[in-house]
C-alpha cells in the first residue's frame, strides 16, 4: 500500500514555499505598514498550511467518525473556479463527503471498499489524506463521477497544476489597487500588493486540495 504523503502532498507544499518566498522577497524594500502586512500574510499561511497538514496526517480529526469497512467512490466537484476531489463514502443509511488532496489513482478509481483505520483512509492500495473537513451534505457545484472501470490514471505535472490554481488570482490587481487606495503609494508598492496577493490565493487554492484533473 502506498502510504507515503510524498505525492499528494508535495505539490501543495511546495506551492507553499514559493508563496513564502515571493513574501519574503518583498521584505527588502518594504516600510513599516508593508512589513506588518507581509508578517501576517506569511503568519497565516504558515498556520493554515499546519492545520491542513494535521487534517491530512490525522493529527486533528476531520469528522469522519466511521471505522472498518465501508463503500466510497471519488467524484470531482467544479464550483466557479474552484475545482476538489471528495470521496463520497456510504457507511449503512448515511452518507458523507470528505475532501482529499489530490492524487493520480483518484482520477481511475470506481466505486470500491474503503477501509478507515482511525484517522486514515485507503483502498487497499492507496491512502487518500484529507483536505479538509468531512461534510454531511453534497458539496456545492456540479459533481463529476469517475469512469466505471479502471484504467491507467493520468500524469498533471507541477505546470499544468499551477496554471491551474493561478485562475484563483484573477482578483489580485483590485488588491493591489485597494492596497495603493488605502496605504497610499506608487507603482511598486501595486506590484508588491498584486505579486502577494497572486501567491496568496494561488496557495489558498493549493492547500485546499485543487484537482487538476
Amino acid at each position: 500500500m502506498s502510504s507515503g504523503p510524498a505525492r499528494a502532498l508535495t505539490y501543495p507544499l511546495l506551492v507553499t514555499s514559493g508563496t513564502l518566498v515571493v513574501v519574503a522577497a518583498w521584505v527588502p524594500f518594504a516600510d513599516i505598514d508593508q512589513l506588518s502586512a507581509l508578517a501576517v500574510i506569511a503568519l497565516a499561511v504558515l498556520s493554515y498550511t499546519a492545520y491542513q497538514g494535521g487534517l491530512a496526517l490525522g493529527v486533528f480529526p476531520t469528522g469522519l467518525v466511521a471505522t472498518g469497512t465501508v463503500r466510497g467512490r471519488r467524484v470531482r466537484q467544479q464550483y466557479r473556479l474552484v475545482s476538489r476531489s471528495w470521496l463520497e463514502i456510504s457507511s449503512g443509511d448515511r452518507m458523507v463527503w470528505q475532501p482529499v488532496f489530490y492524487e493520480p489513482a483518484l482520477s481511475t478509481l470506481t466505486p470500491t471498499d474503503l477501509e478507515l483505520t482511525g484517522r486514515t483512509i485507503h483502498d487497499g492500495n492507496t491512502r487518500f489524506y484529507p483536505s479538509g473537513r468531512v461534510r454531511t451534505t453534497e458539496p456545492a457545484g456540479k459533481l463529476v463521477d469517475n469512469p466505471s472501470r479502471p484504467a491507467d490514471p493520468p500524469a498533471f505535472g507541477i505546470a499544468r497544476r499551477l496554471i491551474l490554481d493561478l485562475q484563483q488570482a484573477v482578483g489580485a490587481p483590485l488588491v493591489g489597487l485597494l492596497w495603493v487606495y488605502v496605504m497610499d503609494g506608487g507603482l511598486g508598492a501595486f506590484i508588491a500588493a498584486t505579486t502577494v496577493a497572486a501567491a496568496t490565493f494561488t496557495w489558498l487554492s493549493a492547500i485546499r486540495g485543487s484537482d487538476p484533473s
